[in-house]
């Protein structure tokens, strides 16, 4: 059995369109843990195997909470749990990408080196096996720091399972990114030509990514200004411009299922 868990938060068109994806690409029986907030758990009671609307903030937390319910469920200790952002899901046969993977490495999950270089596994999309998340005692809370490609120490969702899996000196297997066309440094990926993840679906769409050219001196501005259209007009524009891709990409993932080639080859923006 396949556990996937997930969180929903206001917006209810990624709860269609991420279940379209995974009956698409998951060709094995699998059954959906969701977090709904801001969301009416009664329309959504025949599409979800367990559902909770408790007004907890931390997302990290919501995962944890699904982690154990989904354990405590399972039959075997070899059931795969899959963590999925709510504006992530497959594009590809997942049961295929994974089996021989996870014979190798007890833990698979995208890693967003373009993210100024986050080295944690992030939950946007990972895999593992009930036993192995019991044995580690799994934590996606933030709390393990690391210094950034800026030089600053942060900390993000998914730190402390990072330290876990570094005090245990245990090899994990990153999913990178694999666009070949890239409309923002770190929306709109795919992952090892497995996973789409839109990046703040729920969110104001701006990032650390988008935020740390202007924390620098002017002439580093002009400089990254001639790099990327991004960072063109500012600040505001770079939200404007962010907002307005993710609006066309939502159309594109609503009425065409292939939508997603145009980051895998290359095609024209």
């Amino acid at each position: 059995m396949i556990h996937v868990l997930t969180v929903h938060w206001k917006n209810e068109d990624w709860i269609e369109a991420q279940f379209g994806f995974l009956k698409r690409h998951i060709n094995r029986s699998f059954q959906v843990y969701a977090f709904l907030n801001g969301i009416d758990p009664a329309a959504y009671k025949e599409k979800f195997f367990y559902i909770s609307d408790e007004e907890i903030k931390s997302h990290a937390t919501k995962l944890n909470l699904l982690a154990d319910v989904a354990c405590m469920a399972a039959e075997s200790n070899d059931d795969w749990l899959i963590f999925i952002d709510s504006d992530a899901f497959p594009i590809a046969n997942v049961v295929e990408y994974a089996e021989s993977r996870l014979a190798k490495y007890p833990l698979i999950a995208v890693r967003r080196d373009e993210n100024l270089g986050d080295p944690q596994p992030h939950p946007c999309f990972c895999i593992t096996t009930v036993g192995f998340w019991k044995q580690i005692e799994g934590d996606w809370k933030r709390g393990y720091h690391w210094k950034n490609a800026t030089g600053n120490m942060v900390t993000d969702v998914g730190g402390n399972l990072l330290e876990k899996l570094r005090e245990k000196n245990i090899e994990w297997l990153p999913m990178l990114r694999s666009n070949k066309l890239d409309l923002h440094p770190v929306f709109f990926g795919i992952y090892d030509n497995l996973v789409y993840h839109h990046g703040a679906g729920s969110r104001k769409p701006v990032i650390r990514v988008d935020k740390a050219v202007f924390r620098k001196p002017p002439w580093v501005i002009r400089k990254l200004l001639t790099a990327s259209r991004i960072y063109k007009f500012g600040k505001n524009r770079a939200l404007q411009r962010n907002l307005a891709l993710s609006e066309r990409i939502m159309r594109e993932i609503k009425s065409d299922p292939e939508f997603h080639l145009q980051f895998s080859r290359g095609a024209a923006e």
